[in-house]
């Protein structure tokens, strides 16, 4: 399995707001559903290993986030609903610092720069950037390294057409190289341009399937 997820559970203040008995996600791309405030971003920050949680997180079959914390976090990218960087920082500054951690092939980051077209604010202060400009820069990051599974919240909001077609079709090529996404957005998503093969929701404080895997 691609991630498996055993006795999860997720509390602020001793208040559990995310508990998961189980999941299992095979290779694919998986549609994250619920409400604002249902825990999608906590589920995902928790994933991603920037939270703390009770339970066990195992990638590949093989990757414990408790007993392999860095090749876990290694196979495991993020890309934020609505991304905060320090206002100073210039997304090539980012780019580069996150390219080391996540150990990107050198053509890589270029490659990215170009492909989600932030080559011309690249060496500006992202205190300075509007919010698509943003969004740009943290798919960017998100695709960075060899990951074995990509996280995406809400990747499509504030892109103009263009370039949401341009993350559709890297999702799908990614997809194909064997890469996993779990993917959360308020947008239908057309099966025809991104096939999805389950569909779940947050909701009452768990996960559960809309959809059984292909």
């Amino acid at each position: 399995m691609m991630l498996t997820i055993q006795d999860f559970r997720k509390t602020y203040d001793d208040r559990p707001v995310l508990t998961i008995p189980q999941a299992v996600f095979s290779q694919g791309i998986h549609w994250i559903k619920g409400r604002n405030g249902s825990g999608k971003t906590t589920f995902f920050r928790s994933v991603a290993g920037l939270v703390p949680f009770e339970g066990s997180l195992v990638l590949a079959d093989h990757y414990d986030i408790r007993k392999h914390p860095l090749d876990y976090r290694l196979r495991v990218n993020y890309g934020e609903a609505e991304p905060v960087y320090p206002a100073f920082l210039t997304a090539w500054e980012l780019i580069r610092w996150v390219a080391a951690t996540k150990r990107a092939p050198k053509q890589q980051v270029d490659e990215l720069i170009d492909l989600f077209g932030i080559r011309e604010f690249v060496k500006t202060p992202v205190g300075t950037y509007s919010s698509g400009m943003l969004k740009k820069t943290s798919l960017v990051l998100a695709f960075l390294g060899e990951p074995t599974l990509i996280l995406l919240d809400e990747p499509l909001i504030t892109l103009d057409q263009v370039t949401t077609n341009v993350v559709i079709e890297h999702i799908r090529k990614n997809r194909h190289q064997g890469v996993s996404f779990l993917l959360s957005t308020h947008q239908d998503i057309d099966p025809t341009e991104l096939p999805v093969d389950s569909t779940c929701i947050i909701q009452n404080q768990t996960l559960a399937p809309l959809t059984q895997p292909v």
